[in-house]
């Protein structure tokens, strides 16, 4: 034992003194081996249960899953551990919503955009959508400062705030050039815009008749969209269920702008479950020019007749001149008229659902916006342009049914919250309800497309 102490290495000093001490303790040979053929025969046991337990596991799973080889999930199993990681396309889920979207904002030179923010009413006035969005995800959690990341490119230009000095309403003529100058700009800097051809590239047309770039109708019928745009996503307040050259673009219906602080100030004094002493109002112009629907000119106007019926009816408070409490008047009323002007619509929906007046729509075919968060058939009445002379007689079936519950829908802050956009996305908010629609539109996006691609080609 001497001799081979001196010759063993230093990883067998462990078994020589182990084996010195059982034979100073004076065990026979006989039992250790005993203890070795032991040990050898536990092991075999060991062995052989755990093979034919595989096998038998192995087999039943065969018999059981013939048809339905998960094949995929080995497939994954093989790409986890291989070596060149590098080469695995990201995983994105088919169904992405705001968690994981990514929205690039390019930052395109001051002409196109914060230039004319030097007018205080381009970013208060009912077109200022294009402002408060741009500023919303300024700040948001969706934007990403790595193009290559992105899902959606935004491209901030803003077209409304152009105001004539003969009658101070926004001129748009530029609207076209100005914007194609920025898709020129943007396709000569970066990639993106030429290899997806614009279509995940989101732009904003928040007057009346949207992607058309034009405040009369018939022109901008006869316009239609840009032919640079026609790819891309428009988020637009302009929306009908019939077929219209206006919205032949992929978009999204939007609210106008109404500010957030105003409606919270004229709340203080005005609470939505409060008194309401005025039954039918509304207060703005009722001589307009004859709107054109699905080709058909009406021959009286819908704000003409209801001046001509209803100006007497003391249930209706009727106003055509501008008030600076117009607010309070809306949150004093029980039913407030919204009829189509030059477009089907207007801010009076959104100011009206926001403090608690049910909106009186009168727009065939109007498309409203965000369905998906404003049940607009619980919260409002809708009355076809035919029956407007029928005003009293429909309001008051309504006021003897269901107004409780109209009323009761109306006034779940979620609805006020969903069409109103704030300085910074709010979950919920009109702002976080652009982005929601957006999700679904991610089968345009050039980096989903490729990473869907991808992933079904591994698969």
């Amino acid at each position: 034992m001497e001799n081979h102490k001196k010759t063993s290495s230093k990883n067998n000093k462990g078994y020589y003194v182990k084996m010195k001490l059982m034979h100073k303790h004076g065990r026979p040979q006989q039992e250790k081996n005993n203890s070795f053929h032991k040990y050898f025969k536990w092991i075999l046991w060991l062995s052989l249960s755990l093979y034919f337990f595989t096998s038998y596991l192995i087999s039943n799973n065969n018999n059981n899953h013939h048809d339905h080889q998960p094949t995929h999930i080995i497939k994954s199993l093989s790409q986890s551990f291989s070596t060149n990681k590098t080469t695995s396309p990201p995983q994105q889920s088919h169904n992405t919503n705001i968690k994981n979207l990514k929205v690039f904002i390019y930052e395109l030179p001051p002409k196109y955009n914060t230039n004319w923010l030097s007018n205080e009413r381009c970013k208060t006035h009912l077109f200022a959508s294009e402002v408060a969005i741009h500023r919303a995800l300024l700040t948001s959690d969706v934007r990403t400062f790595d193009p290559y990341d992105a899902d959606f490119f935004f491209v901030p230009v803003y077209v409304s705030c152009n105001f004539s000095t003969v009658n101070g309403f926004p001129a748009i003529g530029h609207a076209r050039s100005l914007i194609s100058s920025a898709v020129h700009l943007i396709s000569s800097d970066y990639p993106f815009w030429n290899r997806s051809r614009g279509s995940d590239h989101v732009f904003v047309a928040s007057h009346d008749f949207g992607s058309c770039f034009h405040t009369l109708e018939d022109v901008a019928m006869k316009d239609g969209v840009p032919e640079i745009m026609k790819k891309s996503i428009v988020l637009q307040t302009f929306g009908v269920t019939y077929d219209h050259p206006c919205q032949k673009v992929e978009h999204v219906v939007i609210p106008p702008f109404v500010s957030p602080g105003s409606i919270r100030n004229t709340m203080k004094s005005f609470p939505v479950n409060g008194r309401r002493d005025i039954w039918v109002f509304f207060r703005g112009k009722m001589e307009v020019h004859p709107k054109n629907v699905s080709g058909r000119f009406y021959s009286k106007k819908v704000r003409t007749v209801i001046w001509k019926k209803f100006n007497g009816d003391r249930r209706f408070f009727l106003q055509r001149r501008r008030f600076a409490g117009y607010q309070s008047e809306i949150a004093r009323s029980v039913f407030c008229l919204c009829p189509l002007g030059w477009a089907p619509w207007s801010p009076r929906l959104v100011e009206s659902v926001a403090l608690g007046c049910v909106p009186v729509i009168i727009a065939d075919g109007i498309r409203l916006p965000f369905p998906s968060a404003v049940k607009w058939s619980e919260i409002s009445v809708m009355v076809a342009e035919r029956d407007v002379w029928r005003l009293g007689e429909i309001l008051e079936n309504v006021a003897a049914s269901n107004l409780s519950s109209i009323q009761r829908n109306l006034w779940d802050p979620r609805t006020r919250k969903a069409l109103l956009f704030n300085g910074r996305v709010q979950e919920g908010d009109a702002t976080w309800q652009v982005l929601h629609s957006l999700s679904k539109k991610v089968d345009r996006s050039y980096r989903s497309s490729r990473v869907s691609r991808q992933l079904d080609f591994d698969t």
